[in-house]
């Protein structure tokens, strides 16, 4: 592809509004541009990018045994009310009606449409399995758009759907999809890493995320350097502390915290670890009161709370609800101590690590004080148990081998074992052997296609502008001829070269537009091409040509006889 005639449309600064690197460096290389909130045109830079991820994901998806299909963008209402999902799903639902008054939905997600299809299709266990996949335009309508295409409302995503008749098929294709995701990640050239995870809205018993590893990363995962296990930290487990309960040092007494309603407060008024304090969150399940301790120096995993018995859903306690049963507003409250605490009616649930505190502090349940040197059993009833909290770097990990560590990572990529959610709730039943009637067990498997550009910017990026993985890149290497317009012998030695490279199969852009050297090199290093050929008359006379790889710090001269099949080398290395 010669440039001059290609479309780079690149810019010196990238506007205010963009707050990601991924965001700031693909306005400024050219690849998107902002349409409206959370909607961006691919620009032709950025489509050869997305076209080449797309590739990647087909090839391996085929190879993996699965089918590509195309579903209707725009889905009927009546298979989402099937589900529950046309209430359950929330504002992020597009809705939408045609001139009849029929209500519709962009679709955000297809479980629906491919049930649908299959339950129509398949009836008896001879035709299953079954998976297919597509790759296709989503609508999501996020209540604020940020980060670029890391978080719009439109974007392009790999979902994949697959049909079985029993479990050992259906945890075989878990697998095989955990793999040939792996192998994706791997060729686009990110590094990554898989974790347990939570199914959230799309529902199922089993899922894993995959992640790719970067400090920007919304997510944070835990994981062991000494052994595999890894998980987002919404569901690691916080393992209980090994020490047992120390004995009671302490007596337990009021002490006057006037406008200290905060742990971190309390602690360094009264001279004591934040992690001695008991931080008590209210919540409500139907119209039962509870209260969640966690130490004051841990954070309340809203995900592990919901999943204790009895508390799902749950939600938090408004200020008029903890003043009626405890007495007291926020900012002091507690556990209730003496004989009146039965009375309160008030449940009370500690995470594992409050569990085992003595001598702690927590409020007093009334205004302007809190109680110091508190102990179970003793001046507060044992309370249940569980855990409530996200963990923290040094938590043992729950394998028992070595301690976890937080990492930062942007989620491409999630597998679910949806089960029987979908099957049953749409009648989607096939036939066995003895002509018995089943529901299909179902698994769905996502990859975020235009999310992945952006975290592969996020991981892969320098001063100078994109560093881009060479399977991603929009070209894999240039030709920058110095002087192209105004001397002969550059010229053609430039087209030469463009014409082998061209003949062999090396896709290979030709910076061929009447501009300085100086930005021609710039926009190189911006849209993060990986090879560089550098053609100028000096290097000619001497019989060479300076070759420079994105990431080397300087660049160095080969014969120019031995460029073509160098940068074929590199290529292949790569």
């Amino acid at each position: 592809m010669r440039a001059s005639r290609f479309f780079i449309g690149t810019l010196k600064e990238a506007p205010a509004e963009a707050e990601l690197v991924s965001h700031q460096l693909m306005l400024r290389a050219g690849l998107i541009r902002r349409l409206g909130a959370g909607l961006y045109t691919w620009m032709p830079l950025g489509l050869r990018v997305l076209r080449k991820v797309e590739a990647v994901v087909r090839e391996e998806m085929n190879r993996a045994g699965a089918i590509e299909v195309h579903m209707p963008c725009v889905i009927p209402a009546e298979l989402w009310q099937e589900t529950g999902r046309w209430e359950a799903f929330g504002p992020q639902l597009l809705k939408i009606k045609d001139r009849h008054e029929r209500d519709f939905l962009f679709g955000p997600t297809h479980e629906e449409v491919i049930t649908d299809i299959v339950r129509r299709e398949v009836k008896s266990y001879r035709q299953l399995p079954v998976h297919f996949y597509q790759i296709q335009t989503k609508f999501r309508d996020e209540i604020r758009p940020r980060f670029g295409v890391m978080r719009a409302r439109e974007f392009v995503m790999k979902d994949g759907y697959s049909f079985h008749a029993d479990r050992a098929d259906f945890e075989r294709e878990y697998r095989n999809m955990h793999d040939t995701y792996v192998r994706i990640f791997t060729r686009l050239g990110l590094r990554l890493r898989a974790v347990a995870a939570d199914p959230g809205a799309i529902g199922g018993s089993a899922s894993h995320e995959f992640h790719v590893l970067a400090d920007s990363g919304e997510d944070a995962i835990a994981w062991s350097p000494g052994s595999e296990y890894a998980a987002n930290v919404e569901l690691a487990e916080a393992v209980a502390p090994s020490a047992g309960r120390p004995p009671a040092a302490e007596t337990a007494h009021k002490v006057a915290t006037p406008g200290k309603t905060t742990c971190e407060e309390v602690a360094a008024l009264l001279g004591v670890p934040l992690g001695r304090t008991v931080k008590a969150i209210a919540v409500m399940h139907e119209e039962r009161f509870a209260l969640l301790l966690v130490r004051g120096d841990h954070v309340l995993n809203e995900h592990k709370a919901a999943r204790v018995e009895g508390l799902d859903p749950f939600r938090f306690a408004t200020e008029t609800e903890i003043v009626h049963a405890l007495g007291c507003p926020p900012g002091y409250i507690g556990p209730p101590g003496g004989p009146a605490a039965a009375a309160r009616n008030v449940r009370v649930i500690a995470d594992r690590s409050v569990a085992v505190l003595a001598d702690f502090v927590c409020g007093a349940n009334e205004p302007g004080f809190h109680m110091a040197g508190m102990n179970w059993g003793r001046d507060a009833p044992e309370p249940e148990v569980a855990d409530l909290r996200n963990v923290v770097e040094g938590d043992p990990s729950p394998d028992g081998r070595g301690a976890l560590r937080i990492q930062r990572g942007i989620e491409v990529g999630h597998i679910f074992q949806l089960g029987t959610k979908y099957s049953e709730a749409m009648q989607a039943v096939f036939l066995d052997e003895k002509g018995v009637s089943h529901p299909m067990l179902m698994g769905c498997y996502g990859i975020g296609v235009t999310r992945i550009v952006a975290a592969a910017i996020e991981q892969n990026h320098d001063e100078r502008g994109i560093v881009f993985p060479q399977p991603v890149a929009p070209f894999p290497a240039c030709i920058v001829p110095v002087g192209y317009h105004r001397d002969e012998s550059v010229r053609d030695a430039a087209d030469r070269l463009y014409a082998e490279l061209t003949a062999s199969g090396v896709e290979v852009l030709l910076e061929d537009r009447d501009a300085r050297p100086g930005v021609l090199f710039a926009d190189m290093d911006l849209i993060g091409v990986p090879h560089r050929l550098v053609i100028s008359g000096r290097g000619l006379a001497a019989g060479s040509i300076e070759y420079k790889g994105r990431r080397d710090a300087e660049p160095r001269s080969l014969p120019l006889a031995s460029a073509q099949s160098f940068l074929r080398e590199r290529l292949l290395a790569a």
